[in-house]
C-alpha cells in the first residue's frame, strides 16, 4: 500500500503515486525495428523541493527465458507540476544525444503527455516527437509511448506494466 509522504510539497501531491521503485516488463516495436520484450526499472523520488526526480533503465529480454540480453535505454529527468494541479512537465535527457520536454495533463492516477520540444545532438538518430500515457491501474504502473522517428509518423513504440518494489 502506498502511503503519502507528509513532507511532500502540496504541489507534488497529484504525482505522489509515481514515487517509489518500479520493476516490470513490456513489449517494444516500431516499423524500423523488430518487436521484442524488455525489462525495466524506474525510480522516482523527491528531495523536498517542488519537483520529482526520475530515472528509468531498460534492457532487452530473451524471448524464451526472460533473461537480460543487453541494455536498451536509460533516461533521467524531472517531473515539474504546474501550480493549478492539472498541468505537468516532464524533462528527460538520454545518453543517445536526445533531450525531450513533455507537457501534459494530470488526472487522479493518470498522466497524458506530448513532446513540446525535442533537441538532438548532431550525431543523434532522427527523433521528432512522442506521446506518453502513464496510469496507476490496480496498484501497477502502466504506460505506453508512441513516437515519430526515422521517417515514420506517430506510431506505437512501447508499453509496459511495472510493480512497485521495496
Amino acid at each position: 500500500m502506498f502511503e503519502l509522504d507528509v513532507n511532500l510539497p502540496e504541489r507534488l501531491r497529484p504525482l505522489a503515486w509515481l514515487i517509489g521503485r518500479w520493476e516490470g516488463a513490456g513489449v517494444l516495436g516500431y516499423p524500423t525495428i523488430e518487436s521484442m520484450h524488455y525489462g525495466q526499472e524506474i525510480r522516482c523520488w523527491h528531495d523536498g523541493r517542488a519537483f520529482l526526480q526520475w530515472e528509468a533503465r531498460a534492457w532487452i529480454l530473451d524471448s524464451e527465458n526472460g533473461e537480460r540480453v543487453r541494455p536498451a535505454s536509460i533516461e533521467t529527468g524531472f517531473w515539474r507540476p504546474g501550480e493549478d494541479g492539472r498541468e505537468v512537465e516532464l524533462l528527460l535527457a538520454h545518453p543517445t544525444g536526445i533531450l525531450e520536454m513533455y507537457y501534459g495533463q494530470m488526472e487522479p492516477a493518470k498522466i497524458t503527455l506530448r513532446t513540446d520540444s525535442v533537441m538532438r545532438s548532431p550525431h543523434a538518430k532522427e527523433y521528432n516527437a512522442a506521446t506518453r500515457l502513464y496510469g496507476l491501474v490496480e496498484g501497477d504502473l502502466m504506460y505506453t509511448m508512441d513516437m515519430a522517428a526515422a521517417g515514420e509518423p506517430m506510431t506505437p513504440h512501447l508499453s509496459a506494466q511495472l510493480k512497485r518494489v521495496g
